[in-house]
This record gives structure tokens, C-alpha cells and sequence, in this order.
């Protein structure tokens, strides 16, 4: 149970940590070769450029677990905190049908692939696996949100119950 909770708290930010580092030291290390030793390293740039493929992916989850992406909010400002809330609902079931179709497509695709990267002979289904991890992390990370968010409109509900229309006395 420990490490469901640690998973869900920390998982993308230390892979992009990772992932980050090594595009990093990578990358420094082929401009050391390059313009210090006047040699340079066959394979860094395509590691570096697939690495970041992988940042980019984990980024959107944990855009979504935090809460960070950008948005129109032009729409949702003429409405209260309700509407809102269920304008942000709505949005969310439509991202999660999106990270869905994405997951279900890319996995198509990652099981087809039988070519390799030019450098490292790498089986490109390795990057090409990288919008499914991402965007099934990402559908994980909506469910969580729309599980919030149902919660936050049940709160709104019994706070604010709808106005009943009160009898005056003397009135039938």
C-alpha cells in the first residue's frame, strides 16, 4: 500500500528527473567531445531527442496531476463556481477520451513497428511507446480528477441545496 501511495505521489516527477539528467549529461558530454576533444559521439543526439520524447509524454500526466495546463477560461468566467466545476468536468471526460484513443492507437502502432533507430539500432517500438505510457499515465491522472471533481460538486450540492420555494403563511 506504501508503494501505490509513493507511485501516485512521486512516480513522474522522479522519472522526469531521471529522464531530465540524462538528456543533460548527454548532451554535455557531446558538446565536451565536440568542441573540447574535436570528436563527437555517433548516437548522443538521437538518445537525447528520444529522451525528451519521453519527457515530453510523462509531462502532460504530470500536467494534469498538478493541475498546470493551459486552458481557455474565457467561457467558464460567466458562470459561478458550479458551473464551472461541471465545465471543467466536461473537459476533463473529453481529455480522457482523448488520452484513451491515443493509448489504444498508439499501442496498435508500437506492436506493428519492426523498424530500429539509425544510431543505436534501438527497436523504435521503445519510442514509439512512449504517447501510450504517457497518455495512459495521463487517463490514470483524469480518473483521479473527475473522482475530485465529483466529490467537489456533491460538497457544492448539499451546501448550496436547490432553493425551494418557501409556503408564506396564509397561503395554500
Amino acid at each position: 500500500m506504501k508503494l501505490i501511495k509513493w507511485l501516485n505521489e512521486y512516480l513522474e516527477e522522479y522519472v522526469l528527473i531521471l529522464l531530465s539528467i540524462l538528456t543533460v549529461v548527454i548532451v554535455f558530454t557531446q558538446v565536451f567531445m565536440r568542441y573540447v576533444l574535436g570528436d563527437s559521439l555517433t548516437w548522443s543526439e538521437e538518445v537525447a531527442r528520444y529522451l525528451f520524447i519521453w519527457m515530453i509524454y510523462i509531462g502532460v500526466s504530470y500536467g494534469v496531476k498538478k493541475g498546470k495546463h493551459l486552458g481557455v477560461d474565457a467561457f467558464p468566467m460567466m458562470f459561478e463556481k458550479k458551473g464551472k466545476l461541471i465545465i471543467d468536468m466536461i473537459t476533463t471526460i473529453a481529455f480522457f477520451i482523448f488520452a484513451v484513443v491515443i493509448s489504444y492507437y498508439g499501442f496498435d502502432i508500437v506492436l506493428r513497428v519492426t523498424r530500429e533507430s539509425a544510431a543505436l539500432e534501438l527497436p523504435m517500438g521503445w519510442v514509439y511507446a512512449a504517447p501510450v505510457v504517457g497518455m495512459v499515465l495521463t487517463a490514470i491522472r483524469l480518473v483521479q480528477k473527475f473522482i475530485w471533481q465529483v466529490k467537489e460538486l456533491k460538497k457544492m450540492n448539499q451546501a448550496d441545496p436547490e432553493e425551494q420555494p418557501e409556503l408564506k403563511e396564509g397561503v395554500a
